[in-house]
């Protein structure tokens, strides 16, 4: 614990722990419209506006912020309006974003060591500023998506259902768009774009193992999300290791342990089960 004594470990922690809750908050909408992938799409997008902040010599969070909502928007309405599939729309966010974003970044005068920084993670270098947009940008996030679950939960569990119960529907899903490149930008020097994803879906799969109603999945995943991103970083500290990284596998045994324990669980069920029903009684047989 001595290593958090540094101020530099003091804003790794805090941003973690705020990226841990809020991108759950948001990823559970995400999995209840089966666009678990969308976060990896925006990803990329989002390292064009790292490339675009690094080339103009402006923040490359704000940028990316700015560029990765654009894109986010654009998606949304594409799939809305159904002119191509939600897969080809994501496949050209993947390949788009990325292209651009190692073209931008090979045009600026940064290193290779900065693009991992936002491809991978880099909690440790996360500055006083980078810190400030973190907290804020996250914390309204997670005061939205709190907020708004009930409208968020109708549109996602049933658009026509929340159309014709008079939701404004294609506002919501572009909040939900946004809060997606949101919560992507901001993760960025935490996970890094290549594993945010991963954040964002991995504690909600753990939370459904043992949880039913929505609101309970919700608060399940977030504390998840906490504990993976407050043990990544005590790991990370003590084992020398990629702070990143180490969330995503620790989200990840967490599924593991929960998916065996809950599976365990099923299976002594159906055994107490068939152990109480009684045993059916034999047909007397007269022979006449």
């Amino acid at each position: 614990m001595e290593l958090f004594q540094y101020p530099f470990m003091q804003r790794a922690l805090i941003a973690a722990l705020v990226i841990g809750l809020a991108a759950p908050a948001l990823g559970i909408y995400l999995v209840q419209r089966r666009l678990t992938l969308i976060g990896d799409g925006i990803g990329h997008v989002a390292l064009t506006g790292v490339g675009a902040g690094l080339l103009l010599n402006r923040s490359p969070v704000l940028v990316a912020v700015v560029v990765a909502t654009l894109g986010a928007v654009a998606i949304e309405l594409v799939r809305a309006r159904g002119r191509t599939s939600g897969d080809l729309a994501l496949a050209l966010l993947f390949y788009g974003g990325i292209a651009g974003g190692v073209m931008l970044v090979g045009l600026s005068d940064a290193t290779s060591a900065n693009l991992n920084a936002y491809l991978f993670g880099s909690l440790t270098t996360i500055s006083p500023r980078d810190l400030t947009t973190i907290v804020v940008l996250g914390v309204a996030l997670l005061v939205t998506m709190l907020a708004l679950r009930p409208a968020l939960f109708a549109v996602c569990h049933d658009e026509e259902y929340a159309r014709v119960a008079g939701l404004p529907v294609r506002a919501l899903n572009l909040l939900l768009a946004v809060g997606t490149a949101i919560t992507v930008t901001i993760a960025m020097r935490a996970v890094g774009v290549l594993l945010i994803s991963a954040l964002m879906v991995v504690p909600v799969a753990t939370a459904q193992q043992v949880t039913r109603g929505f609101r309970t999945t919700m608060a399940a995943a977030m504390a998840l999300g906490l504990f993976a991103a407050g043990s990544g970083v005590w790991v990370a500290a003590n084992a020398d290791t990629a702070p990143g990284a180490s969330v995503v596998l620790l989200a990840i045994a967490s599924f593991l342990v929960v998916a065996l324990a809950a599976a365990g669980r099923r299976a002594l069920r159906r055994r107490r089960a068939e152990a109480a029903t009684p045993a059916p009684e034999p047909h007397e047989v007269v022979l006449g």
